[in-house]
């Protein structure tokens, strides 16, 4: 994916969205791509669109949002402000080249898409809105580049259209995002169970696109299996930009990495028996010790041997097998039970051992 390797087995991919937050400012926008890179971001994601490509200039009700961070704007007048300018594609893939970091968009009509292939834009994000545009989702998989299709809102059937869209256009990597389309989304409705559906359903790499406040979420989501994290990204959250409410600043970006790494790290191979870090503790295990000290031709009791720290002795699931034996030799407190020491009572033919009254 855009160069980075993504699935089962690699350490999730973590995306900062600049989305608007840059402020109509092309030099913020290109500090935030240093900063994500500094964060530790795998990824830079921007969003190509101009105002009268995603919508129309229109003061009818349906244009107009009625509720949440964005009250009373038209959807014009949102996007007008948060709008990645096109001018400033060029500047802001090769200062992304420079640092290291990959940067890809998400397009939302053709000319975006003809944009980012004149620039060499080496994967593609479908916004959870666009889903349902089959047009797009065509056009996006005729460029052959790695596809990530984010699912808010969308039903089964929704998801199922859009996939096959996709993957009648191209062979390339496909991962789908789990995505709970509200701004902020409420932690209850994060929904994570679905990855596993959507995992199981369509047999790619599944990730989440978050836009919970905090970080419990992305890591709930990675310890759940998800192979990339899609998280809004912001210099400075009290500057206003459009997305800041949701958004990330680059210390807690770095605890989000940080944190998503660790989770990952914590999953393992799911296998059984010791760890390495597990194996110099083995012999603090509990086992079998003779307790007091056991003259030879004792039989043994429970008050001579017992269950316990440390492990050098037989395992306590043999004790029921010892108890009634004879001491074969003196024993002295605190010798770990082994089978020398021992014998059956009454092995030697005799009804006690030497040393037996």
């Amino acid at each position: 994916m855009a160069g980075r390797q993504c699935g089962h087995g690699c350490p999730p991919l973590i995306v900062a969205e600049l989305s608007g937050n840059h402020g109509g400012r092309l030099q913020t926008a290109l500090d935030m791509i240093d900063a994500a890179a500094e964060a530790g971001a795998d990824l830079v994601k921007i969003q190509t669109y101009r105002p009268d490509t995603i919508t129309i200039d229109s003061g009818r009700p349906e244009f107009r949002i009625a509720s949440g961070l964005w009250r009373d704007r038209t959807l014009y007048e949102l996007y007008q402000e948060a709008h990645t300018p096109w001018e400033w594609h060029a500047a802001l893939f090769e200062r992304a080249r420079e640092r290291g970091v990959p940067l890809f968009s998400s397009p939302f009509d053709d000319t975006a898409v003809d944009l980012l292939e004149s620039l060499d834009c080496p994967a593609y994000k479908v916004a959870s809105f666009e889903l349902v545009d089959i047009g797009l989702l065509e056009r996006v998989a005729a460029t052959g580049k790695p596809v990530i299709l984010s699912t808010g809102m969308a039903t089964l059937g929704e998801i199922d259209a859009a996939v096959d869209t996709l993957r009648r256009g191209t062979y390339a990597p496909l991962v789908l995002l789990h995505c709970t389309s509200a701004y902020p989304a409420p932690v209850d409705q994060a929904n994570l169970g679905a990855m596993a559906r959507l995992r199981a359903r369509y047999g790619c790499a599944v990730g989440l696109s978050d836009h919970t406040t905090g970080l419990a979420v992305p890591v709930a989501a990675v310890a759940l299996g998800a192979c990339m994290i899609e998280k809004h990204f912001v210099l400075d959250a009290s500057d206003g930009s459009v997305d800041a409410a949701f958004s990330l600043t680059p210390p807690v970006f770095r605890d989000l990495v940080d944190a998503c790494r660790s989770a990952s790290l914590a999953l393992g191979d799911g296998g059984d028996g010791p760890t390495a870090a597990e194996r110099s503790h083995l012999s603090h295990r509990r086992s079998l010790y003779v307790v007091v000290d056991v003259p030879r031709g004792t039989r043994i009791g429970r008050e001579h041997i017992r269950s316990i720290r440390p492990g050098n002795g037989l395992p306590p699931r043999v004790l029921p097998d010892l108890l009634g034996q004879v001491a074969v030799v003196d024993i002295e407190k605190g010798t770990p039970a082994s089978r020398d020491l021992f014998r059956p009572w009454g092995a030697d033919g005799t009804s006690s051992g030497e040393g037996d009254d």
